[in-house]
């Protein structure tokens, strides 16, 4: 049986995006982002959280500090009784080659990934991030709701194929907006 997800990108969704956040004392939380998560649980929605960390490969952090703030938001959405299906990241920066790691946003690797554990409905599903890569990645990944957050700058490739993107100026209007984009 499959069933639609919520993707959610983590800094610049979950948490305010400061530059490579890994510990709880940096993490800020997004206005509105328990009541957007408890929307898409309502209308039983898998959330899914698919973020790039390369501060692990730049040495910024290690990946037992990403596991452990990893697991401190876990908790805290399910003390908001909205608990995450799961946490995909991807540790990698660009290669040297110029060529990015198939599991590293704009590519849709953690999509996939997602899409195979939990059996995703990826057509009837959402992605809710801050930057094109979020929106490249899950259209390549067939999601048919794409939701973009904020006033990003416009790092959106001239050459490649234009999705449909809901922009979005915050959590609050993105709430609204998943609530037409996942209901059956």
């Amino acid at each position: 049986m499959t069933r639609r997800a919520l993707f959610l990108d983590r800094d610049g969704i979950i948490n305010v995006d400061k530059g490579y956040v890994h510990d709880a004392k940096d993490f800020e939380w997004m206005p509105s982002i328990f009541e957007l998560a408890r929307t898409a649980i309502d209308l039983d929605a898998a959330l899914i959280v698919v973020t790039n960390q390369s501060g692990i490969a730049r040495g910024y952090y290690t990946e037992e500090q990403y596991q452990t703030l990893t697991a401190w938001m876990c908790a805290r959405f399910a003390e908001e009784d909205v608990p995450l299906t799961d946490v995909f990241h991807c540790p990698h920066l660009k290669g040297l080659d110029g060529l990015d790691h198939p599991m590293r946003k704009p590519n849709p690797g953690m999509l996939y990934a997602a899409r195979d554990t939990h059996e995703i409905d990826m057509q009837a599903s959402a992605m809710l991030g801050d930057k094109w890569t979020d929106m490249e990645a899950a259209f390549a990944a067939g999601v048919g709701h794409l939701g973009l957050v904020g006033q990003p700058r416009d790092d959106r490739p001239k050459d490649t194929a234009e999705p449909q993107v809901q922009p979005l100026t915050d959590l609050t209007q993105a709430r609204a907006w998943i609530s037409s984009a996942l209901t059956p």
